[in-house]
C-alpha cells in the first residue's frame, strides 16, 4: 500500500479567492499531473487535509481523477480536530461539505473541539505516521503556514524513509508557461 499526503498554501496565501483565478488552473494542472504520476507508481491512498487552498484543491483533482483510474485508489480527508471549518464563512463552509462528501474517508484525529496547538501537532505526527511519502506545494522563500508541515516533515525524513517532494513558484511557473504556451497553441490550430 502506498499512502500520498498532500499539503501547500492556503488559498490566501496565494491570493486566489476565486475557482476561475488564472493561478488556480495552474495549480489545479500541476496537481492533476501530480496525482496521475502518484497512481501509475502505486499510490492507492490521497490523504489531504480540510485546510481551503492545495489541500482541498488536491482532494477535488483526484476525485476528478476516478473516472479516469476507477478503482485504483482512495481519497481521505483527515482533520485535526472535530467541527474544523465551522468559524468559516457559508460559501467556504459549502465548499469544504463537498469536497469532504466526495471523499472516501474523512476523520478527525482528535475527537475534540479545537483546544489547543498540540492538536496541530498530533493530526502532523498522525499524516506521517499514516502516509508514505508527501507532496507540498511550497516555496522556501516564500513563507506561509504549510512552513510547519514542512518542517516536521523534514524533521521525519531525516529518521525514516520518507520521501517528500517541494513544487515551488519557480515550478509554478514553469507550468504556467507551459499552460500559456498550449493555449496559444490550440488557439492557432482553430
Amino acid at each position: 500500500m502506498s499512502r500520498l499526503w498532500i499539503t501547500g498554501y492556503r488559498s490566501y496565501e496565494l491570493g486566489i479567492f476565486k475557482d476561475d483565478d488564472p493561478k488556480r488552473k495552474v495549480i489545479d494542472s500541476v496537481l492533476k499531473t501530480e496525482l496521475i504520476q502518484a497512481i501509475i507508481d502505486g499510490t492507492d491512498w490521497i490523504i489531504s487535509g480540510g485546510q481551503l487552498g492545495v489541500e482541498q484543491w488536491a482532494l477535488s483533482a483526484a476525485t476528478a481523477l476516478k473516472n479516469d483510474y476507477p478503482g485504483e485508489f482512495k481519497t481521505a480527508m483527515m482533520l485535526p480536530f472535530m467541527e474544523f471549518g465551522n468559524n468559516w464563512n457559508a460559501e467556504n463552509q459549502q465548499r469544504f461539505s463537498k469536497v469532504k462528501g466526495a471523499a472516501d474517508f474523512s476523520a478527525a484525529v482528535s475527537q475534540k473541539t479545537y483546544t489547543s496547538p498540540e492538536q496541530l501537532r498530533n493530526y502532523q505526527e498522525f499524516m506521517l505516521t499514516h502516509t508514505d511519502q508527501a507532496i507540498l506545494i511550497y516555496d522556501l522563500d516564500n513563507p506561509g503556514k504549510t512552513q510547519y508541515d514542512f518542517d516536521k516533515i523534514k524533521r521525519f525524513a531525516e529518521n525514516h524513509p520518507y520521501p517528500y517532494r517541494l513544487i515551488t513558484f519557480d515550478d509554478l511557473q514553469a507550468a504556467a508557461d507551459e499552460y500559456q504556451e498550449n493555449l496559444n497553441n490550440s488557439s492557432q490550430d482553430n
